[in-house]
């Protein structure tokens, strides 16, 4: 039976640059960063989730007409990435905006909490939410 999520994919051009994206401007650890033949495998966390991880991929090791594909989607920023869960958007909002985190959007009050989303330096998009207390999916998005 599976028991949760370990790893997820960010899909990258520059895995050395995107380590240091998550690292230096969200905070996060630096999991594994090893050289395994015509693939290097990064991995980064958040350190209060020792369980999960992102796995930072450059396309390069697969099949030629794939990781062009795939490139010209990095390249043009299409790829949405994932949502990460906060107490505070604003705050973090505010402290990432220091650290020079693009946001394409503002926090946002939804129904479901508080939401920003921001950008890494390949253009993959993420959302930063807070959660409400109360969730409620009946109220319009706007």
């Amino acid at each position: 039976m599976i028991k949760g999520l370990g790893i997820s994919t960010v899909w990258t051009l520059d895995q050395e640059r995107t380590k240091a994206f998550f690292r230096d401007r969200l905070g996060f650890e630096v999991r594994s960063d090893l050289s395994m033949g015509d693939m290097h495998w990064v991995t980064v966390g958040a350190p209060d989730q020792p369980d999960v991880e992102l796995a930072l991929m450059n396309p390069d090791h697969l099949d030629p007409e794939s990781a062009q594909a795939l490139k010209t989607m990095i390249s043009k920023g299409v790829l949405g990435a994932g949502a990460f869960r906060t107490d505070d958007c604003r705050g973090d909002y505010e402290t990432f905006t220091a650290r020079g985190v693009e946001f394409v959007q503002e926090p946002k009050e939804r129904p479901y909490g508080i939401e920003a989303i921001f950008r890494d330096d390949n253009g993959n998009w993420f959302s930063l939410t807070q959660r409400s207390a109360e969730l409620d999916f009946s109220k319009e998005w706007g």
